[in-house]
This record gives structure tokens, sequence and C-alpha cells, in this order.
């Protein structure tokens, strides 16, 4: 990992009433005015609460997830027929949970258990809509030093844990292993950046009838995720520390070169939707995506998939993989009866047994340490790389993480470089300007 703050050192820095409209900037809920006082960790007293008889649980379904999250359901209800939980498709992302969990917030009906995005879920802390787990995972028994530990740590603040991992992820490199035999290349995946431009040519011209060599992720979801990766490999980044770099001289090279594969050198294309669709119809050799589009590209794809950590750059090989991915959370204004009974299902639901068999049928990395990844790894061989790149992965820019509506502005940009093949230099420049008048404005003042 490199030096610099992580999340929770932010996060131990921030004013918490301040940094309440910061946060309000972003899409998803808002947390302007009105919003409740930030909750606390304080004991919450569990004894003598017999757990609910029914449950809700909130989730986007991550990963094409429903089926193998009601086969842990079933086998839960079987286990304990006592709780009954409903499963209920709230939204087909975070965002779409988000903005429905803030509408119950003023009336509606609230679910016992939510999906909570890493990048989401603070704003739920500042605005007491979520319980502190601690008290919970005392009373039923969760085993949180057997979680991973960089996971878990993702989800605490102020003394507390306020969600436990469940579909996390890391980016990696999928490739066709037919066109790389057709091309000649080594059956792995590129070292860096740079020995993938010296593949990508011999990938266009190995007579496969591909579109591109190489399919970049789809920018409003993924460009300022992703290339974090290729501006930590030319030594830049979006940010460092708080100060905004989109304009360094590296970053400025790290888009050049994706500019360049896209216009000059023409082995690199801009997928409009969905990246690993396109490496799985063929019509692409290569692409960056998420671990949690493992399955379903193996399910789609005829040829053989092959999948490896993402590459390094001129400057730097390694760290230069961020996680991501999303935990599970508990309202407050739940009584506490539904917030047991969520706790004892969450408990289930994140047993070694169960996150081996939902990274069985998704590509999420299995969260527990103790889980038996022998037959995972056997099966899916591919697995393996995510787990074991989780190892060597670097904490996101703050650019990103802290500064409200930032990732957007990334993907803005971006689009703009690699669509209508603006001026990197120009684009990140004005990036800056935009980022640290973001910082200026709702981050500075609430540190």
């Amino acid at each position: 990992m490199t030096p610099a703050m992580d999340r929770r050192g932010f996060l131990r820095l921030a004013s918490a009433v301040g940094l309440t409209a910061a946060v309000a900037a972003c899409g998803g809920p808002a947390t302007t005015s009105g919003a409740a006082p930030a909750a606390t960790t304080t004991e919450i007293d569990y004894s003598g609460v017999k757990p609910a008889a029914q449950i809700t649980w909130w989730s986007s379904n991550p990963g094409s997830s429903q089926a193998v999250s009601q086969q842990i359901v079933d086998a839960f209800h079987a286990a304990q027929p006592d709780i009954k939980v409903t499963l209920v498709t709230a939204g087909k992302d975070y965002e779409e949970i988000a903005q429905k969990f803030q509408t119950a917030q003023t009336g509606g009906t609230l679910p016992d258990l939510i999906v909570l995005s890493d990048v989401w879920w603070f704003r739920y802390y500042m605005l007491g809509s979520i319980v502190p787990l601690d008290s919970l995972i005392r009373t039923v028994g969760i085993e949180t030093p057997d979680y991973r530990d960089q996971l878990l740590a993702d989800y605490q603040y102020a003394g507390g844990q306020w969600a436990i991992p469940w579909a996390r992820s890391t980016p990696l490199f999928y490739y066709n292993k037919a066109h790389w035999a057709a091309a000649g290349l080594p059956d792995r995946t590129p070292t860096t950046w740079t020995e993938f431009a010296e593949w990508a040519p011999r990938l266009q011209a190995s007579g496969t009838g591909v579109q591109h060599a190489f399919q970049l992720p789809a920018l409003a979801g993924y460009a300022g995720w992703t290339f974090q990766n290729n501006l930590w490999g030319w030594g830049g980044g979006w940010s460092k520390d708080w100060d905004v770099t989109s304009d360094s001289a590296e970053s400025v090279a790290a888009m050049q070169f994706l500019q360049d594969s896209v216009y000059k050198n023409g082995w690199a294309g801009v997928s409009s939707k969905d990246s690993s669709n396109d490496l799985s119809a063929g019509a692409v050799s290569a692409t960056v995506a998420s671990t949690g589009n493992l399955v379903g590209i193996l399910k789609a794809a005829t040829f053989d998939v092959g999948a490896g950590p993402l590459p390094g750059g001129p400057v730097v090989t390694s760290p230069v993989c961020p996680t991501g991915g999303a935990g599970l959370g508990i309202p407050k204004d739940i009584p506490k009866e539904n917030q047991l009974a969520a706790a004892t299902f969450l408990k289930f639901l994140t047993s070694p047994e169960n996150t081996v068999a939902f990274a069985d049928a998704t590509g999420y990395l299995p969260v527990r340490k103790s889980a038996d990844i022998s037959g995972l790894v056997t099966k899916t061989p591919q697995s393996k790389v995510a787990i074991d790149q989780l190892e060597v992965t670097r904490v996101q820019d703050r650019a990103r993480v802290f500064f409200p509506g930032g990732d957007q502005e990334m993907a803005k940009t971006c689009a703009n470089i690699l669509t209508q093949q603006a001026d990197p230099q120009a684009e990140l420049t004005a990036l800056k300007k935009t980022l640290t008048g973001i910082y200026d404005q709702d981050v500075k003042p609430n540190l």
C-alpha cells in the first residue's frame, strides 16, 4: 500500500456536520439541511430482544447474483425457520438503491438489510441512517477477525463497524486465449501497458476478425475507477493526498497513451455499454473489467478466457490496482427486533461457506479468510488471480473517493479525450480546475 492517507484517515479529519453538505453534491441521497445527526457508536443493548419473524433485504443483485442470493436465503430458512427473509431487487445499481433508501427515510418503508457501495456508505453514516454494527456483531457472534482485513476496514469509522463486506472486487485484465494463440503471444496477461502496445498490432493482424485488440471499459461507470491503474502506472494520478494532479505531465502522458491507442494506433475501442460483453462476443481480444464480471464472461464466451492482474506502466509496476464493490448495512430507524434478525441473517449470508458460494456464482472475492477456496479455484482458476491481486491493491485517489461529484467529472473528461479526441492536456487542466473548486468549496472547509 502507498503511505497516502486512506479513507479512514480522511474521515477522522473531517467535520461531521460540515461534510454533510459536501457529500450532498454527489449524485444519490441528499445530506443537506434537515439531516439527522451522525450516528454514534454508543453501545446498543439487545438483551431480551427477540429477532423479528420477517425482514427484507434490498439488493441490486451485483454481478447477476439474484439467483445465488435467493439460494442462500432459502438455505437460511431451512437452518432458521423462525426468520423469513424477503430478497427485494431495489434497483439496477447502487445509485438506484441509494435513491430509494433516501426516499424511504422520509416516510417510506425501510429495508432491514441494505447493500452499501464502498463510496456511498459514509453519507448514510452522516445522515444517521445506519446503525453501528458492533453491538449486533457481539450479540449474534459475527467473527470479524476472520474477514479480510483490507475489506472490513473500508467500513470502519469513529471506532465503529458500519457495514460488513460482501460483493467485493478488483478490476482484472481479461483476454481471448484463442486470439492470443493466433497472434503467437504467450498465454499470460501483459506485464506492462507498454508490452501490450507491442502485442496489440499482432492481435490486430492475426486474422481473427476482431474490431479491436482491446476495448476500453464504458466510461460512465469505469473511467474514474479503472483508469487509476493507467495513471498510477505512468507515475501520475487523479490526486496525491489533497493535491489534484490530473494535469501533471505523468497523468497527461497516461491519458495520451490511451487516446493514441484509440485514434493514432487504432488498436483500442471504447465500449458504449459493457466491455465484458464485447469480449464475450468475440468482438475484441481483451478488456479490463470487474472481478464481478468473471462468471458472466465465462458463461457467455465460447472460447477459453484468460484473466490476469492489471498491467503496470513504464514508471510504476506495482501496486497499480484499486478495489471496489459493496458491503451490507442495517438501517437505524427500524425496530431492534428487525435489526437483530437482519444481523442474524447477515452472519449466515457472509459465512465462509456462503462467501465461497457467492464467489463461485459471480466472480466476486471470498471475503472470509477461513473460506475454503480450493474447489472454487479448481473449478474457476481465474478466480485465484483476483484473490492474489487483493494483496497488492492500492488506496484509491482522494479526488475520486472523497471529492463530491469527482468521479462524474473524471468520466466526462475521459469521454472528451477518448470519444471526441479532445486535447488531453487541456482537458486534464480543466478537470484540475473543476476538482480543485470542489475541494476548496466542499472539502477543505471541513478538514
